[in-house]
């Protein structure tokens, strides 16, 4: 079923992804997010489904199907660096930003600032080409209520 877009986030340098597949991707890696404290709550959950409404015009059964392909795709992906390099080339420039306060929503969306997500976050910015700074302003933003 993945096997195409785990083709194209394996290969040595990652092709620009189709829609679909990036769309999917994103939601693989706010999975991902989600999951690096080691627990998966309810709260990131919701905010994943609420995203993917948000950002690809989905309805809520839309969104919630996404997500669970995106879990088994998230247990299936190569290592983050590689994983984000294909979002990287699939998203344009001025749209990471938008990307970067996503994933800040997840990894705020249990109410707990956790080391690892921090550092995974900082991980993620700068393989998205973006500044502290700008993860800083992306964090702030996803922080309001």
């Amino acid at each position: 079923m993945f096997a195409e877009i785990l083709r194209s986030l394996l290969a040595p340098a990652p092709p620009r992804l189709a829609d679909p597949d990036a769309r999917l991707a994103l939601a693989a890696l706010l999975v991902r997010i989600a999951r690096t404290d080691g627990l998966y709550a309810a709260e990131e959950v919701e905010r994943i489904e609420k995203i993917l409404m948000t950002r690809n015009g989905l309805d809520a059964f839309e969104a919630a199907a996404l997500r669970a392909q995106a879990e088994e795709l998230e247990q299936q992906a190569p290592d983050t660096v590689r994983f984000t390099r294909a979002l990287k080339a699939a998203v344009a420039v001025d749209d990471r930003a938008g990307l970067l306060e996503a994933l800040w929503s997840v990894a705020l969306a249990d109410g707990q600032r956790d080391a690892s997500e921090d550092q995974q976050m900082r991980l993620l910015a700068n393989l998205l080409g973006l500044t502290d700074v700008e993860s800083a302003q992306a964090r702030q933003r996803a922080d309001r209520p």
